[in-house]
């Protein structure tokens, strides 16, 4: 048996503005959402399946000096696809780590765009291919691994 990722569970310091970013920005879907104070919690997915969890109990913005989640990417089928993120992450105000998509290393027809969300959480959207003539920021280094 291999295992697979089941869903991401994530920290947040405001549910409210997590739950807009992820939801009405990203396009996750709300399956279920706890609003008792102190258990604040929202549950996304594609409309069926639990994706993503985030749960209101941190105290600081994310720390990528610690030990811990490093980004967490989402894929899409196409760089067009990607752009369009792109296009709607930027007029939210979003912070970007590259300007553009960009590619994952030197030589790859891979690539996405790399940002941050409300609590400073490092993301990326991506597709399989379609960037070949993208930058790479790293050279032949994973550009994923260093943002």
């Amino acid at each position: 048996m291999t295992l697979r990722t089941g869903h991401v569970g994530l920290n947040v310091t405001d549910l409210g503005r997590s739950l807009a970013f992820y939801r009405d920005l990203l396009g996750f879907t709300l399956l279920t959402e706890g609003k008792e104070e102190g258990r604040r919690f929202a549950l996304l997915g594609d409309g069926e399946r639990l994706t993503l969890a985030l749960w209101e109990q941190a105290g600081q913005p994310f720390d990528g000096d610690r030990s811990g989640l490093h980004h967490l990417a989402l894929e899409v089928d196409s760089v067009e696809r990607v752009r369009e993120y792109e296009e709607a992450l930027r007029a939210y105000g979003a912070e970007f780590a590259y300007d553009g998509v960009v590619a994952h290393r030197e030589g790859a027809s891979s690539g996405g765009i790399f940002f941050h969300d409300p609590d400073g959480i490092r993301l990326e959207i991506c597709a399989p291919s379609g960037a070949e003539d993208a930058p790479a920021p790293n050279g032949s280094a994973p550009t994923c691994g260093f943002f």
